[in-house]
């Protein structure tokens, strides 16, 4: 019987661990167990192109299923684990399993109080979501309400304010974002929103929530009140973990691993992107999650190749963070973990006439940066922080396994 590794999760993280399985040359069966109805998409659009109609769905998926040499059961979630037996159970079947790769990402965080399911209160975290959206805004007048001042709540604020619809941000305190990116740059952020026309209502809370069939009315503690076409709630999201409980496997906010993917206390299981929570030892030893697109690929593709090496021959996984957002035209690049740092300094960008960056200072070392529109002098000092903080020595790479010679995958449902 030939090995079976199978991943949890159809998104970004599945997707490419699926594809690194093949380029290592695994030559068993690779099955991918997706929630969603489609293929894994570009996420960042959603808040962004794919709202304002600047792309299509179409245009957001990232494969076609056939050029990937693996199973794919959509509309398929998880429903429990049980690794003593290597089974994941689904709603009908169990599944048996050599070796398994978690990705199921995260879910959106639930607002206490707000009517979560009218068709007015909305997220943005699936392609389903941003429909539901595009849905209200075109049957509602009047503005649009987006509780949560993180990336997507901006992002979205943004895109509406691009879209010409009158846009009211809640959020929990001035500046915006300054614990991400700085009191500094909040303060920029924060002045750019107001020029850009999106009222701030923030440190602001919502009483009471009145949803109707044309709009929602919201009233504030201070007494005031508006009536909105929809609520969009951005207030950040959680693991994907539901499934396993009871499975004995250590939780806490995600799957917590080791340094080199692999969920603790176990050999045949790893876990990849938004949901795993690893220790990057580049920084320090305590684990963190890292909910960003360029980690779910990276760490994806770290995954696979250690669930074939196992965990006594595999190197850690240590990426130097890097993630970005475009609001209003502007694009906000980050890297290293500028909330660690406990002063700035300004970097000056390699190319003549672009503006500097902020650089982000512990104990005498840069340990992050952020740019405004300054994509050379990010990459320039991304290069330095890395220098900085080196990645702990490994072993050599794992060898390909031979590769087999594969037709077109087939598309399960």
């Amino acid at each position: 019987m030939s090995e079976r590794i199978v991943i949890a999760g159809a998104g970004l993280a599945g997707l490419r661990a699926a594809e690194r399985l093949r380029e290592l040359g695994f030559d068993g069966e690779v099955v991918v167990l997706g929630a969603e109805p489609d293929i894994a998409y570009h996420r960042p659009a959603l808040s962004k192109h794919l709202l304002t109609g600047a792309v299509s769905r179409a245009d957001t998926l990232l494969a076609d299923p056939l050029e990937v040499d693996a199973e794919w059961y959509f509309d398929t979630p998880v429903t429990g684990l049980s690794p003593h037996r290597q089974v994941v159970h689904l709603r009908d079947e169990e599944l048996r399993y050599d070796g398994l790769i978690i990705a199921t990402g995260v879910e959106p965080r639930r607002l206490p109080g707000a009517p979560h399911g009218h068709p007015r209160v909305v997220v943005v975290r699936t392609l389903s979501d941003t429909t539901a959206l595009q849905r209200a805004l075109a049957t509602g007048a009047g503005p649009v309400a987006v509780v949560g001042d993180g990336f997507i709540g901006c992002e979205v604020a943004s895109s509406l304010r691009e879209m010409n619809r009158d846009v009211i941000l809640f959020g929990r305190a001035r500046p915006l974002m300054a614990d991400v990116l700085g009191p500094d740059i909040g303060d920029w952020l924060t002045a750019l929103h107001t020029a850009r026309g999106v009222r701030l209502e923030l440190g602001t809370t919502i009483r009471r929530w009145r949803p109707g069939p044309t709009s929602v009315g919201l009233e504030f503690a201070d007494g005031r009140a508006v009536d909105v076409a929809c609520v969009v709630v951005a207030v950040g999201s959680v693991p994907a973990v539901s499934w396993l409980r009871g499975a004995k496997l250590p939780l806490d906010d995600g799957v917590v691993c080791g340094p080199t993917c692999h969920v603790l206390g176990s050999a045949t299981i790893v876990a990849a992107g938004d949901v795993a929570r690893w220790p990057n030892l580049r920084y320090d030893p305590a684990p963190q999650r890292d909910e960003h697109w360029l980690n779910a690929v990276e760490m994806s593709r770290a995954a696979a190749e250690n669930l074939l090496t196992g965990p006594q021959g595999s190197p850690p996984y240590t990426p130097v963070p890097r993630y970005w957002s475009e609001q209003h035209g502007v694009r906000i690049q980050v890297a290293g973990r500028p909330m660690l740092g406990t002063d700035t300094v300004l970097l000056e960008s390699p190319v003549p006439g672009t503006r500097p960056i902020t650089g982000f200072v512990r104990g005498g070392r840069l340990i992050g940066l952020v740019g405004l529109d300054s994509p050379a002098a990010v990459l320039h000092w991304t290069a330095e922080l890395a220098r900085q903080h080196p990645a702990p020595p490994s072993g050599p790479p794992p060898e390909p396994r031979h590769p087999r010679h594969h037709s077109r995958a087939a598309a399960g449902h």
